[in-house]
């Protein structure tokens, strides 16, 4: 996906006749009151966030992968304001929603393995004010994540830990333009559970998107609620470059968890690295020691193009009608 055609998203927005009445449907969706007040308030911070945000991207794009991290994270962040003002017309109403709302470990321990580094979520900030106020997350404070626990998360890094694990955490089920959800009964071994145990679990899991259909002899056939899903569709995973549907194969990745929220805190911590730790960074790219490289470089490439697609969607979505 070329850099314009991704971003020819934005050109509507560039209006700020459209970028009001844009906001005001979603603020009407919402009962706001005083919609085309506020609409015209946020339309030309609206606009700016979107435009600083693709200048990021261009940059991150056309610069070296050493500095592409803060570039992205930045980039993000801009994107992720703009979808902000779409649900919370006072942002931003106070300092404390301003700060990154994650922190890590300044100083990498001896043996720094990037894949189990952690960051850390804190009380306030951006992280948690977005995860609640676009996704109805609220996510607690102190929790720690992994490297490895979010990029199970992301189905087009499967084929590196195929290659390195012999197995993946997630499995294909569907593309997106099917009408069924194909769960192989071989997930049972995977999740520890029989036929029937497995059957009752994704129909709680899936209830709001699909419905139990048939069973075959290797499959749960589950029929789609929609002709097309959203960007967010839990436990399922978005492949963005198949078009499909990704079942976790581990218990832990079923938590509702948006791929947004994965990719903040992955380029909230590499942008940290790519900044404090530039030993350890610049090494990477000279010595190939461990599997971090590939699993940092894949992810770059990906985030790249699938944050902007992912916040666009939420933005068209805004003012569907429920």
């Amino acid at each position: 996906m070329q850099f314009n055609h991704l971003w020819k998203r934005v050109i509507p927005y560039q209006s700020a006749q459209y970028a009001q009445s844009y906001l005001q449907t979603c603020y009407k969706k919402k009962g706001i009151v005083d919609a085309d007040v506020k609409s015209y308030n946020n339309s030309y911070p609206f606009m700016y966030y979107l435009e600083h945000g693709k200048n990021y991207y261009r940059l991150a794009y056309e610069a070296p992968v050493s500095i592409q991290p803060v570039l992205l994270f930045y980039g993000m962040v801009q994107l992720l304001k703009a979808c902000l003002l779409t649900v919370d017309v006072d942002y931003p109403n106070s300092t404390s929603v301003l700060a990154h709302g994650v922190s890590t470990r300044k100083r990498k321990k001896q043996n720094y393995d990037f894949l189990f580094d952690e960051v850390k979520v804190q009380k306030n900030g951006l992280f948690t004010h977005f995860s609640q106020q676009m996704y109805n997350i609220s996510p607690q404070e102190n929790q720690k994540y992994t490297m490895n626990d979010l990029l199970k998360r992301i189905p087009e890094v499967n084929h590196l830990y195929l290659k390195y694990n012999n197995k993946t955490p997630s499995r294909f089920i569907g593309k997106d333009s099917e009408q069924f959800l194909y769960i192989p009964t071989s997930v049972m071994d995977d999740l520890n559970m029989t036929k029937s145990r497995l059957k009752d679990f994704l129909e709680g899991q899936l209830r709001n998107n699909c419905k139990y259909y048939d069973e075959k002899s290797d499959y749960l056939l589950f029929e789609k609620s929609e002709s097309h899903f959203s960007n967010f569709v839990p436990p399922l995973f978005y492949h963005l470059y198949d078009n499909s549907f990704y079942l976790p194969s581990e218990r832990e990745l079923f938590s509702p968890f948006p791929e947004v929220i994965v990719h903040y805190l992955m380029l909230y911590n590499l942008s940290m690295i790519c900044r404090y730790e530039t030993d350890w960074w610049s090494e990477l790219y000279h010595t190939y020691a461990t599997n971090d490289f590939p699993f940092i470089i894949e992810f770059l490439q990906i985030t790249s193009i699938k944050v902007p697609y992912l916040l666009f969607i939420f933005l068209d979505e805004q003012t569907k009608k429920s």
